[in-house]
């Protein structure tokens, strides 16, 4: 059997068990998406910060570009609880930051002018082939919606029993979140007792105790990182890292340029920036918040509180208050387009398995 023939590739109707990450904050450009689908992976729309009428538009765009699958990920919305004194605390702390990158002050809010209901409504109407989802499990009328439309749904979890949970609820197929993966960590676990599993370690205790396709994401760059999910039992892969620095990615020049040059002590996780555990690259915002004397917002209030840093800190170029999400292994990133970059990753694998081949097999 051709070693990218899997059940994931024969469910999602693609050619290549490769799926590009639904990486939120404008990164994921119809254009990215596309490509990756047209290349024969699954592309996805990254469409947690955004509107409903920006989501349609996307979506729209998108289907301009490629008649292959694509994929809508959105965020689970949590119970968020968090003390106002501790909120005000902060954004006087923040003060200092904001004035380094010149941000105006302005008021936060954590009330966005929509719902995820309202997101999934657009994921309904506009009949997305692939609705993924990340921070919990949509109540299970949302996966029945999706599933009576023809819609397949593919789950995040970072330990074996979210994954069991998952398969309960109905899904299709689970994203294994290994520690090593750049930006926010999928659990829907207590906040206090985030999980931190690798991915050779969870990917095979996965398998073993769920029926569904296992897809294993963190620190999967090239074709070396496919060929191994795949032999610890994975169905495929989500590489978030190695398409941000793609040439139809919308990351800020400076996210890129760090990437490429990173190393493999580069990354941290912090809550820094969202008030949720994140990868990403170490810089001084996330620094000198480890001196922070109170305690740190819950998200997405803290993500909100720090919005205007972020935003004009990419404006003015400056990434060391910017969020620079990325995996334990970025600096084996590319600056090269989408296409080339999964024609090379599918190329590398078919070259590792003739190399085991004439060694007598794997």
């Amino acid at each position: 059997m051709t070693w990218y023939r899997t059940k994931l590739t024969e469910m999602l109707k693609i050619s290549y068990p490769v799926i590009q990450a639904g990486m939120a904050g404008g990164v994921t450009s119809p254009e990215l998406v596309a490509a990756v689908s047209n290349s024969g992976g699954l592309g996805t729309l990254g469409a947690g910060y955004l509107s409903p009428v920006a989501m349609r538009q996307a979506i729209r765009d998108i289907r301009k570009l490629t008649d292959r699958p694509f994929a809508v990920n959105l965020m689970v919305p949590q119970p968020c609880e968090y003390d106002f004194s501790a909120k005000q605390q902060m954004k006087e702390y923040l003060r200092k930051f904001e004035k380094v990158v010149k941000a105006p002050t302005i008021s936060s809010s954590v009330d966005p002018s929509f719902s995820f209901d309202d997101q999934v409504n657009v994921v309904l109407e506009e009949k997305v082939p692939i609705f993924s989802f990340t921070f919990g499990i949509p109540d299970s009328s949302v996966i029945e919606e999706m599933h009576s439309n023809q819609t397949i749904v593919i789950g995040t979890a970072t330990t074996v029993k979210e994954a069991i949970e998952l398969e309960k609820s109905g899904v299709d197929a689970v994203v294994a979140q290994g520690c090593e993966a750049g930006g926010h960590r999928g659990t829907f676990q207590s906040s206090s007792d985030f999980p931190y599993i690798g991915l050779i370690a969870l990917v095979p205790q996965m398998v073993d105790h769920i029926n569904i396709p296992v897809i294993a994401s963190g620190g999967i760059m090239d074709g070396r990182g496919i060929l191994a999910s795949l032999s610890l039992g994975a169905a495929g892969v989500q590489m978030g890292s190695a398409f941000l620095t793609t040439l139809e990615s919308n990351a800020h020049e400076q996210h890129k340029k760090a990437l490429i040059e990173s190393n493999d002590e580069s990354t941290v996780i912090t809550a820094a920036f969202s008030g949720r555990p994140a990868r990403g690259i170490k810089n001084t915002f996330i620094r000198e918040m480890e001196h922070y004397p109170g305690s740190i917002p819950p998200y997405p209030v803290q993500n909100e509180i720090t919005k205007n840093m972020r935003k004009y800190a990419a404006i003015q170029g400056n990434p060391e208050y910017m969020s620079l999400w990325g995996g334990q292994a970025s600096s084996l990133s590319r600056l090269e387009s989408a296409e080339d970059l999964m024609k090379k990753t599918i190329e590398q694998v078919d070259q590792l398995i003739g190399k085991f081949s004439d060694r007598g097999g794997l």
